[in-house]
């Protein structure tokens, strides 16, 4: 979960904490073994001064009376204030003081827990340290006296571990001051260096808000160059390469679509002529005088019936090349009311064995557009409906006004309650040669192209259509505005 966090984190962000961190653990050590070096610094320097000294405060206590409170601290010369001296005898503390600079010290002398601490001294080559309860933590010298006693003399470690302390307060105080300025310099340092990566990312965020599915596209937007032989250089000089192959790419595309339009173009005007001439023939044969075979009867049948399939696919193609070419349509008052009933109409004739329902509104619902186009986007629907469904299907057609003002919009709805469409079908059900299969009836000879030829025509009226679908429930909706939008890019 935290590495996850980790990773969710912006770059700039993640490396300013790494940076900290590593400076902080530096930091953190160098507090650590500067303060360990000093503290064994001081204590060589206390040891020195202990050895230095030697037993002679303690023995300067051998002939003071020590069960007088006003017992006289010897003036031992070398001295310093805090020194104590101590002389045990058969485990037994028979005297202990501590040096003050005068009366008015106020330094404390030994306790009895002390004297306890003191008393279980034994001799050894050189100082240890003891933390004597009334006094305090000391550095203690044991030596064996001249008449078989043990002579102690100890140095406080207080003015040592004050040094340490304020020493580490110093290098708290300047040690964060630094990190702060260093966290600062770093933010500000990756910010500039990390602009031209925003950049890249900005230049990207452009590139994809374009519409690359289709048309003719312009990728003027290059990321900002930077030295060629830096990380960030190369990413931009990869960046833009990569924008330029995609450029290249989208125009062969295009040109690649404007052949194949042209083509289809070409070719559905050179089929209509033959294909016309075909339906006529078999038609002229058909009204000979003579009575004709029941095989030749039959093949005229089929001709005439495969020809004028062929008629109506070759109309298909000529109209998806006139609006992929963007040729523009009309522009008239159309009445989407009476569109909807003489296509419901027309179906009702070609499907007797369905149920045909109608939903009208109270008034009429006019939009501006192509009358023609658009009574062929109610006949597709209602002739896919008619096609993919088995019979006693219902069939409701319902047209309508959703909203009011500017922001209206007409809306044509054909529902059926057949087996529905599956979820993988529906992805790509407004493709071009696409057929129903798995749940919907095949083997129909639909060419695929009826919702094709909807999604375009809708397309150029500004509008947009959807299907919902699932067992006994599927719906195509169509949204007109109500003033005829310029169509958006698909």
């Amino acid at each position: 979960m935290r590495l996850r966090r980790w990773r969710e984190w912006r770059l700039r962000t993640r490396i300013v904490a790494v940076v900290l961190v590593l400076v902080t653990v530096a930091f953190a050590l160098v507090a650590v073994v500067t303060a360990a070096q000093l503290n064994g610094f001081l204590l060589d320097r206390l040891d020195q001064q202990l050895s230095d000294a030697g037993g002679r405060y303690a023995q300067s206590l051998e002939h003071a009376d020590a069960d007088r409170d006003d017992a006289r601290q010897f003036d031992v010369p070398g001295q310093s204030a805090g020194t104590l001296g101590a002389r045990v005898k058969n485990g037994v503390v028979t005297a202990a003081r501590v040096i003050a600079h005068d009366a008015d010290d106020g330094r404390p002398q030994p306790s009895a827990a002390d004297r306890a601490v003191l008393a279980r001294l034994r001799p050894a080559r050189g100082p240890r340290t003891r933390d004597l309860p009334g006094l305090g933590p000391y550095r203690l010298l044991a030596q064996r006296g001249a008449d078989g006693d043990v002579l102690v003399t100890g140095l406080p470690l207080h003015p040592i571990e004050e040094t340490i302390h304020r020493l580490i307060a110093i290098e708290a105080v300047v040690f964060g001051g630094t990190l702060l300025a260093v966290g600062l310099g770093v933010l500000v340092s990756v910010r500039l260096s990390l602009r031209p990566l925003t950049r890249v990312a900005d230049t990207a965020a452009r590139v994809a808000d374009r519409p690359l599915s289709s048309g003719t596209v312009r990728l003027t937007d290059r990321a900002p160059t930077a030295p060629a032989g830096t990380e960030l250089g190369q990413l931009a000089a990869a960046f833009n390469a990569m924008l330029a192959h995609v450029e290249a790419s989208l125009h062969s595309r295009q040109d690649s679509e404007e052949r194949l339009r042209r083509f289809v173009a070409d070719a559905s005007h050179e089929l209509r002529t033959p294909v016309a001439v075909v339906r006529s023939h078999a038609e002229l044969a058909r009204r000979s005088d003579g009575p004709l075979p029941a095989e030749v009867a039959h093949a005229l049948d089929r001709i005439g019936a495969e020809s004028e399939r062929m008629g109506r696919l070759v109309d298909d193609l000529l109209l998806l090349a006139r609006l992929d070419s963007g040729r523009p349509l009309a522009r008239d008052e159309v009445d989407l009311t009476r569109i909807v009933l003489e296509a419901t109409g027309d179906a009702r004739v070609a499907g007797p064995d369905h149920r045909w329902q109608l939903e009208l509104a109270e008034e009429p619902v006019v939009v501006t557009g192509d009358a023609n186009a658009l009574h062929q986007v109610v006949a597709n629907l209602l002739a896919n409906a008619r096609t993919h469904t088995p019979a006693s299907t219902t069939v409701r057609t319902s047209v309508r006004i959703d909203g009011a003002g500017r922001g209206s919009a007409a809306e044509i709805i054909v529902a059926d309650d057949g087996p529905g469409i599956s979820e993988e079908l529906r992805s790509r059900l407004f493709g071009r040669f696409v057929r129903a299969h798995d749940g919907r009836v095949a083997g129909t000879g639909s060419s695929g192209l009826g919702l094709a030829i909807v999604a375009a025509i809708v397309h150029a009226h500004g509008g947009e259509v959807a299907v919902s679908s699932r067992p006994g429930a599927t719906e195509f909706r169509v949204r007109l505005p109500a003033g005829w939008a310029q169509p958006s890019s698909p």
